[in-house]
C-alpha cells in the first residue's frame, strides 16, 4: 500500500523548494508544486533569454529562477530540492544541500511514493522503450486505463491524484533515476544489461547497482522479470523480494517466456509466431517475451497476439524511412550502444551500409567490430569517436584479412551523401550510431529527425 498523497500536500505547502532542471520532466512538475503552496526556486545552466516563454510563464507564478554558469552555488538554505535525472546524489551543490537537513529528490521518485495504480517498471541498457510501449499497449488493448511515463511519455507527477487504484502505469527507468529510487514497485522487468553510461557511472558495478534497485525494495507479492540469455540479468535470479519470471529465445523456460521453432509461448502456451511479428529482429523476439512475462496475470493470450502482429515499432528504433532506387534507409538513432547497434544489425537478413558514431560514453568498441563486421558492408563514421571506431575496426580488417570499406565524414548530411553514393539497389543504409548523440545533437530524437530530413529531401 503506497502513501496518501494528502500527506505529500500537507508537508510541501509553503515549503521552500528548488527544482534543479528545467527540462521537459520538471516544468509540468514546477507548476505542479506552485498550484499545492510551495515556494519554488527554479535552476538551471540556460539564460534567461533561452527560457523564452517559460521563463515568462514561471516569472509570472512567482518562480524565482537562478540561472546561468555558477547556479548550483546557490543552491542552498532550501527543504525540499528536486533533482534533475542526470544529476549524481553525491555532486558537490547536493551532498552539501543534504548537511544542511535539505530532503533531496525526485519528480519520479514521489511519484512512485505516492500512486495508487499498478506500477510496471523496465530498465535494462537496451530495449527499454520497446519494452514499455509493449506492455502500455497490451495493457491498453485489454481495456485498462494505462499511463506511460519515466524516460517515455509525459511526466506523470502533476496528474497523479487522477490516477486511481484500478489503473496501470507503465515506468521506463535509467540507471540515474534508479540510483536514489529506493521504493517497491509491483512488476518489474530488467531487459539486459551491457556497458553502459560509464562516463556517468564510476564504473560497471555502480550502473548494475543502480539497475538492481528496482526490485531491491520489491515486497513478497511483487513479480521480477529477468532475461536469461544475458549473464548478468540471469546472475540476479535468487535476488527476487518475490515471484520471479523468466525469458529466453535459447532454451525452454516452465516458469516464464520463450521461443523455439519459430514460435512465442508464455508459461507453455503459444502466443505467436516469429514471422507475424511486425517489426523484425531477435532483440524484438526478447522484447516481447519479457513483455508478455509482464502483463501474463493482467492480459489474455489473445491480446498479446494482437499487439505482436500489428504493433509497428517505436520511432527511432530500426524505422523504415524511405526506398530511394531500390535503397532502403533506416533510422536507428536509439542505438546508443555497441550492443544495442548489433542488435540492429542482427534484424537484417545481408550485410547493411552502416552509419555510426558520435558522444564518447567511455564504452569499449571490440565487440562491435569483432561481432558485427560480417554484418556491414562499408562503414561510415562521424563524430567524436569516428576515429576510436576506424581503429578498432581496423585492428579487426587487418586480422581477418577483410574487404570492408571505412569511410569517416564530418556531418550527417555528409554521412548520408556517402552512402548514397556507394550504395547500389538492394542495398540497407542504417544510421545505428553505437554512440550517444551529445557532441552533435541535444538527444537521439533530434539526431534521428534530423537523419530522416536529410534522406526525405534526397532526390
Amino acid at each position: 500500500m503506497r502513501e496518501d498523497f494528502s500527506k505529500f500536500k500537507e508537508f510541501i505547502k509553503n515549503k521552500n523548494v528548488a527544482v534543479v532542471g528545467i527540462g521537459v520532466s520538471n516544468v509540468p512538475l514546477i507548476r505542479f508544486l506552485v498550484n499545492l503552496g510551495a515556494n519554488v526556486s527554479a535552476f538551471d545552466r540556460k539564460t534567461r533569454e533561452a527560457l523564452g516563454e517559460i521563463g515568462d510563464e514561471f516569472e509570472e507564478l512567482g518562480v524565482k529562477l537562478i540561472l546561468g554558469e555558477g547556479y548550483l552555488e546557490k543552491l542552498t538554505g532550501f527543504k525540499v530540492i528536486f533533482k534533475t535525472p542526470s544529476m549524481r546524489i553525491d555532486c558537490d551543490a547536493l551532498v552539501k544541500a543534504k548537511e544542511e537537513g535539505a530532503y533531496i529528490t525526485s519528480e519520479m521518485e514521489e511519484f512512485i511514493r505516492y500512486c495508487k495504480g499498478t506500477i510496471f517498471a523496465v530498465t535494462g541498457s537496451d530495449g527499454k522503450t520497446t519494452s514499455t510501449t509493449l506492455i502500455y499497449n497490451m495493457l491498453k488493448e485489454e481495456g485498462y486505463k494505462t499511463y506511460v511515463g519515466g524516460n517515455i511519455g509525459t511526466p506523470l507527477f502533476a496528474n497523479i491524484e487522477e490516477i486511481k487504484e484500478e489503473d496501470k502505469v507503465v515506468l521506463e527507468l535509467s540507471s540515474f533515476q534508479l540510483m536514489t529510487i529506493k521504493l517497491p514497485m509491483d512488476v518489474v522487468v530488467v531487459t539486459n544489461i551491457t556497458p553502459n553510461h560509464l562516463d556517468m557511472h564510476k564504473g560497471m558495478e555502480e550502473y548494475i547497482e543502480s539497475k538492481k534497485n528496482i526490485f531491491k525494495y520489491q515486497d513478497n507479492n511483487g513479480l521480477l522479470v529477468l532475461n536469461m540469455d544475458n549473464d548478468i540479468t540471469a546472475s540476479f535470479v535468487g535476488e527476487e523480494k518475490g515471484r520471479l519470471s523468466k525469458f529466453s529465445t535459447k532454451q525452454i523456460i516452465d516458469d516464464g517466456a520463450y521461443y523455439k521453432d519459430g514460435i512465442l509461448y508464455v508459461y507453455n502456451k503459444k502466443v505467436c509466431e516469429k514471422d507475424e511479428i511486425v517489426i523484425k529482429g531477435m532483440h524484438n523476439v526478447e522484447n516481447y517475451l519479457g513483455a508478455f512475462c509482464a502483463v501474463y496475470d493482467y492480459v489474455s493470450i489473445d491480446t498479446m497476439k494482437k499487439v505482436a502482429t500489428t504493433f509497428k515499432g517505436v520511432e527511432h528504433r530500426c524505422e523504415l524511412v524511405r526506398e530511394i532506387d531500390g535503397v532502403k534507409y533506416y533510422n536507428d538513432s536509439i542505438a546508443s550502444s555497441p550492443t544495442r547497434t548489433l542488435a540492429g544489425l542482427n534484424a537484417f537478413d545481408h550485410p547493411v551500409i552502416l552509419i555510426a558514431g558520435g558522444y564518447d560514453k567511455n564504452i569499449p568498441f571490440e565487440p562491435l567490430a569483432e561481432e558485427g563486421y560480417e554484418k556491414i558492408k562499408s562503414l561510415i563514421l562521424l563524430g567524436k569517436t569516428k576515429e576510436k571506431i576506424k581503429e578498432v575496426f581496423d585492428n579487426v580488417i587487418k586480422e581477418k584479412n577483410l574487404l570492408l570499406p571505412i569511410y569517416v565524414v564530418n556531418t550527417m548530411e555528409d554521412a548520408v551523401l556517402k552512402a548514397k553514393e556507394i550504395s547500389k539497389e538492394g542495398d540497407i543504409v542504417t544510421l545505428s550510431p553505437a554512440c550517444a548523440s551529445f557532441d552533435m545533437y541535444p538527444n537521439f530524437e533530434v539526431r534521428g529527425r534530423a537523419f530522416k530530413d536529410i534522406i526525405n529531401k534526397l532526390q
